[in-house]
């Protein structure tokens, strides 16, 4: 399955969620936005938002400054 996350393409054995997929790049779910083919996906529904080939992912972090 390949998968575009941030602009890079990642090629993967297996089946995974969108939290699979957070666990996989140890990024925790606290203070990101997330998009599914420019979609949101809410927080919530991470573990329930199965991954598809050709899925184009997009991980924002919060970043606090001024």
């Amino acid at each position: 399955m390949t998968v575009t996350v941030n602009g890079t393409v990642h090629e993967f054995d297996r089946a995974m969620s969108m939290a699979d997929l957070l666990c996989l790049f140890d990024i925790k779910s606290d203070g990101i936005a997330v998009a599914l083919n420019a979609s949101v996906v809410h927080r919530q529904d991470l573990s329930q938002m199965m991954l598809r080939d050709g899925d184009i992912v997009e991980i924002i972090r919060a970043v606090a400054g001024g």
